[in-house]
């Protein structure tokens, strides 16, 4: 792991709002027509969870939260290996709360165990729909 990458890391705490530039891999042919399009550069925004992973490192970026009643989140999540970070800035300090930074996590960790949305009731206007 790049050294600068984790020193940027230690400085983050769960909640922060972050971006994270780095190089993920490209797919199929490149537009160049050469190896120069193999890494397609990145900009990631979002909740820095922290860094998880047994194997291999990764930067967890909560995105989109969508709260339930009962105090769980789902989350669309940005997972970036460490090992393909450039650069980590914090954008804003403590962007949510440390009890809400704690749920989001919670919510992360539990991932499919989550309870069941409930079926929305199809509503019917004038035997339309």
């Amino acid at each position: 792991m790049k050294r600068k990458i984790l020193e940027q890391l230690k400085i983050l705490d769960c909640g922060d709002l972050v971006r994270v530039d780095w190089t993920d891999a490209s797919v199929g042919k490149s537009l160049s027509g050469s190896v120069y399009g193999i890494d397609v550069p990145v900009i990631s925004i979002g909740v820095f969870l922290g860094v998880l992973g047994e194997r291999n490192k990764h930067i967890i970026l909560g995105q989109n939260h969508f709260r339930y009643a009962d105090g769980l989140y789902d989350i669309d999540y940005t997972a970036v290996p460490v090992s393909w970070a450039v650069q980590v800035t914090v954008i804003v300090k403590a962007y949510v709360s440390p009890e809400e930074a704690d749920q989001l996590v919670t919510s992360f960790l539990m991932g499919g165990r989550r309870p069941r949305r409930t079926k929305q009731q199809q509503v019917k206007n004038h035997g339309y729909g």
